[in-house]
């Protein structure tokens, strides 16, 4: 039982890691915003906007948005029993 302990719980915590990606302006780019979004009960009916063009200066300069769900997301959701899910916001610019 103890040996398979370790690759279950590694298995959930590196399975629960997800990120969505919107290219806008190429790729690459340079990182400007990098911001922890507070959701509760994984955002059901829940919103949060970053203005990434006031951001960047200009949408012309915007490169990329990301969210991400990272393991310390999921280990803040898993500690809170989901009540409380934070997710990762970044902006990249030009």
């Amino acid at each position: 039982m103890k040996k398979l302990l370790l690759p279950i719980v590694l298995t959930l915590a590196l399975g629960a890691c997800s990120t969505q990606t919107a290219f806008i302006n190429g790729t690459g780019g340079q990182l400007k915003k990098d911001d922890m979004q507070t959701f509760f009960v994984s955002g059901l009916g829940q919103t949060q906007t970053i203005d990434a063009s006031a951001v960047c200066g200009g949408a012309d300069k915007v490169v990329k948005v990301e969210r991400t769900y990272s393991p310390l997301n999921w280990l803040l959701g898993a500690l809170t029993v989901g009540i409380y899910t934070p997710y990762d916001a970044k902006v990249y610019c030009n």
